[in-house]
């Protein structure tokens, strides 16, 4: 085989668990960007390794990528960026790539916002082994040969983050079915766009909490705290304004959509999403809403949602 063939046979071995390399790399960073840019790193260390000397790929792979995520999350910039309360996952539309593996709940959850801003909370180490072992399934052998590690360490990394994400995340009645999720979240826009108080509170926990990145114009999260709070914030947000549409580029159209498995209401004008919210579910009452509105964090949700199908708007015009 001549050098050519080698490379195009050698790009194809890497293009095959490019798909797999990018989920990991984005449940490890929480940013689809951040994730596209470890993979194509990966791609040049590839490119650059004697692959002859290389007997498992795959397992090479899963370890170079792993471990520029974890450069990056040990970054000074990272920390800058990434400070309590001011930073946010990067949102995805169901069906994306980026979100699979989804076969079991574990798998689910590990890409959910909720789990993805919680694992802010665990050291990069101890994230890395919670995703190879949660997410992707590898035994404590593969997790310390990825990370150099031993596998007694790798078993205390998976025990903390465990018992740290039980501790910070709210108990939960398990998944809400389909079509329960999305009554409640047409209850909510609806109570929101009538300005009716009452029965936001009503569709709230009683700790619920909302978080907005103030589409990018405030250096921290909004964040607001008890369902009156809540309640008061979305009746506001959802009032439509001449100056929410300006700054929306025109007039919007409501969406329903699954968001990193969660329901979710898309402000979308013309093809851009301008804005997401997403919300987590409570034995059928809101725990959290999200509202993400920085540019930069809708730009591969408005990739994937101009080759949706979208179903009829909720409100065709805001």
């Amino acid at each position: 085989m001549d050098s050519t063939a080698t490379d195009r046979f050698d790009t194809s071995r890497f293009e095959a668990s490019r798909t797999r390399l990018a989920s990991l790399a984005y449940r490890l960073l929480g940013s689809a960007a951040d994730a596209e840019d470890a993979v194509q790193d990966a791609f040049l260390h590839w490119q650059a390794a004697d692959r002859r000397r290389i007997k498992v790929p795959e397992a090479w792979l899963t370890k170079v990528v792993t471990n520029l995520c974890l450069d990056r999350l040990r970054s000074a910039q990272a920390r800058r960026e990434r400070t309590v309360g001011a930073w946010l996952p990067e949102p995805l539309l169901d069906g994306d790539p980026m979100l699979g593996p989804a076969d079991t709940f574990e798998q689910r959850e590990s890409v959910s916002l909720a789990v993805l801003t919680l694992m802010e909370r665990l050291s990069p180490l101890e994230r890395a082994v919670y995703i190879l072992r949660e997410a992707f399934s590898h035994s404590h052998a593969e997790i310390a040969g990825i990370l150099d590690i031993t596998e007694s360490a790798s078993q205390q990394h998976l025990h903390r983050a465990r018992r740290r994400i039980t501790a910070a995340r709210r108990q939960d009645g398990g998944e809400t079915d389909p079509a329960s999720a999305r009554r409640i979240v047409e209850e909510f826009l609806a109570a929101a766009t009538s300005g009716r108080t009452e029965r936001l509170v009503a569709l709230l926990t009683d700790d619920a909490t909302a978080i907005s990145d103030g589409a990018g114009l405030t250096e921290k999260l909004l964040r607001f705290d008890t369902p009156q709070r809540v309640a008061a914030v979305a009746r506001a947000g959802f009032k439509p304004t001449a100056a929410k549409r300006r700054l929306a580029g025109g007039i919007p159209a409501i969406h329903y959509a699954l968001v990193n498995g969660a329901p979710a209401i898309l402000a979308v004008t013309g093809d851009q999403i301008v804005g997401a919210v997403t919300f987590d579910l409570t034995d059928g009452r809101i725990a959290t809403v999200r509202g993400i509105a920085t540019p930069a964090r809708l730009t591969r949700l408005t990739e994937a949602w101009r080759r949706h199908e979208p179903d009829t708007p909720l409100i065709a015009q805001w």
